[in-house]
This record gives C-alpha cells, structure tokens and sequence, in this order.
C-alpha cells in the first residue's frame, strides 16, 4: 500500500530508480522528496491505524462466554500494544522528516558520512550508518553485561 502512494506521487519515481541514480545525486532534491513522501505515508498510515483502534475500544461487545471476553481482552491488548509502539515510532518518523529539512537527512549523525540508499529504503528513519550501528550495538551489549 504504501509504495503504491509513493507511486501516485511520483509516477516515474520508483525504488529501482532510486538505486540507479549515480551517487553524486545521493540525497538530491529527488531523493529527498521520495523519502520525505514515504515517511508521510508512513505517518498517514499509523494514524489511520490509531483511527481504527478508537472505534474498535469504543465498541463494546460484551460476551457471555469467559473465553470469548478472555480473546477480546487479548485482542484489544494486541492492539494497543501495536498502537503505542507506532505512537512512539511517530517521533522517530518526525524526527526523520526534520532532518530533511534542515539538511542533514541520510547522513550518519555519528560520522557525517552518507547512510546509503539500500539501508534508508530498508529502514527510513535510520540516523545511523551501518557501521555506527553496529559500535552503538556493541556498547550496549558490553556495557548491559
């Protein structure tokens, strides 16, 4: 769904082109307008998702089966744990989206060295290179031990 939003509005612009761009065009205007309109639909999507999650809760379905209400709780629990992981994947979505703006998009904010096309595409709201992420996950395991 989401590429086919990318596709309306950029009905020439697809992945493919995106990876064949040569690399003094990293972060172009092009590029940048295609991760800018991939990140508002992922944005678009969450709230529709947060949409959908209110009716659901204000739909009161009470069954008279303990099993029945037991699979609605875990249901309805489901949901809401879907629902604050995205609420707290929209800062990182606004954060990506402020990086375009001012500039600093697709560069790793530990080394200033380009992200690359194929882990942005993977993962859009990546502040970090591969490389960075891989140190930053090794603190981490050294210093949790």
């Amino acid at each position: 769904m989401l590429l086919n939003k990318i596709s309306q509005n950029h009905p020439m612009l697809t992945e493919a082109k995106i990876f064949a761009m040569s690399p003094s065009e990293y972060m172009s205007a092009t590029q940048l307008d295609y991760f800018k309109t991939l990140l508002e639909n992922q944005l678009a999507d969450i709230e529709t998702n947060m949409s959908h999650t209110s009716e659901h809760l204000r739909e009161k379905e009470d069954a008279a089966d303990p099993v029945d209400r037991a699979t609605q709780e875990e249901v309805r629990g489901l949901e809401l744990r879907a629902r604050d992981r995205e609420r707290k994947h929209i800062k990182t979505i606004e954060s990506a989206l402020r990086r375009i703006e001012d500039g600093t998009y697709g560069y790793c904010e530990e080394t200033g060295e380009p992200i690359g096309i194929a882990r942005l595409i993977a993962r859009p709201t990546t502040k970090l290179s591969i490389e960075a992420q891989e140190r930053h996950e090794r603190r981490e395991r050294q210093f949790s031990n």
